[in-house]
């Protein structure tokens, strides 16, 4: 039988397959997220996310020396806020001795190396678990997007490198960046949560940090899963108004969109690989169903494949091992 092209020949060896691969992952890829509460040694496993932890600072210090060992380069800071300080406003997202604040500082004091993201949104502060102020029933656009300001610039101050708005409230890129150019923090990016769907795949995280919603759903100002177009605005705009940074949330189910913003915008598209994809994978695993190992580096490469520049994935530090063993 005489063929003149044999596509077979370029899947023959591992080398050869090494060598025409159009996707490669890195440990510099990756943006691990670490949840952090208050207190000393404490290391709590989120039973909805196995194998993952809430750290207080001095453990989380000790996890970024391991992350940066490993060849990852940035973290993306979340925190749970005590419940007698959370109220309607948000305070205490700029307490210059908060949580998350005590936490930027001394991160860049163990490792200054490391780029530090922080969540811009007020949900783990908010009595009502939104990620906005509420007023008769209703999350309110304005005066959230002020107090996102203030957050914003409390972080930059305990040096932040990025700041990572997930709300979702209109206008609050063009804000952020005003407060901070106004605040001479000229060299701290932003990171827009651009393509934020109301997800059902949200929940093991909503369990680490204690967020869900106190009533109803976010589904005034996070995106319907069912539309694309909107996506595509939505992450313009947010380039237009000082976007360093943009992303698209959930990751899986959402490659297509991944793929649309790549192609509309001319910054790194970054994906979140979610709580729920993670848990997915790890219950499988634990079941015998699947092989963990190449689950997680099928995904995280078909997220890379489809235009995620940056992947956010509580999978990083063990995709960075098998990297390293590769």
């Amino acid at each position: 039988m005489y063929l003149q092209r044999r596509n077979r020949i370029l899947r023959s060896t591992p080398a050869i397959r090494s060598m025409v691969a159009e996707t490669i992952i890195t440990p510099a890829d990756f943006i691990a997220p670490l949840f952090i509460d208050e207190g000393e040694n404490v290391c709590t496993e989120i039973a909805s996310m196995p194998n993952y932890f809430r750290r207080s600072i001095d453990g989380t210090l000790d996890e970024v020396k391991a992350l940066w060992a490993l060849g990852i380069k940035s973290v993306l800071l979340f925190i749970k806020c005590k419940d007698e300080l959370k109220d309607n406003t948000g305070k205490e997202a700029w307490n210059k001795d908060g949580l998350m604040q005590r936490s930027i500082k001394a991160i860049k004091d163990a490792v200054p190396e490391m780029y530090v993201m922080t969540d811009v949104a007020l949900d783990p502060y908010s009595s009502y678990g939104h990620d906005g102020i509420v007023e008769n029933g209703e999350i309110v656009n304005d005066p959230t997007v002020e107090a996102l300001v203030r957050m914003s610039i409390s972080h930059a101050e305990a040096g932040a490198d990025m700041v990572a708005p997930s709300d979702m409230m209109d206008g609050r890129i063009a804000a952020i960046r005003e407060g901070l150019e106004q605040n001479n923090f000229t060299k701290t990016g932003i990171m827009a949560y651009s393509a934020k769907y109301a997800s059902c795949f949200y929940g093991p995280f909503r369990d680490a940090l204690d967020s869900a919603p106190g009533f109803g759903d976010k589904k005034t100002y996070q995106m319907d899963y069912a539309n694309r177009i909107e996506a595509i605005k939505e992450a313009v705009m947010d380039v237009e108004e000082g976007a360093d940074i943009v992303m698209v949330k959930p990751g899986l189910p959402y490659l297509d969109i991944v793929r649309e913003v790549k192609n509309a915008v001319q910054v790194p598209v970054s994906v979140y690989n979610i709580s729920g994809e993670y848990s997915m994978i790890k219950a499988a695993a634990q079941r015998g169903w699947i092989d963990e190992n190449k689950a997680i580096m099928e995904t995280l490469t078909s997220i890379k494949r489809a235009g995620g520049d940056l992947i956010a994935t509580y999978f990083a530090k063990d995709a960075a091992k098998l990297i390293h063993q590769m």
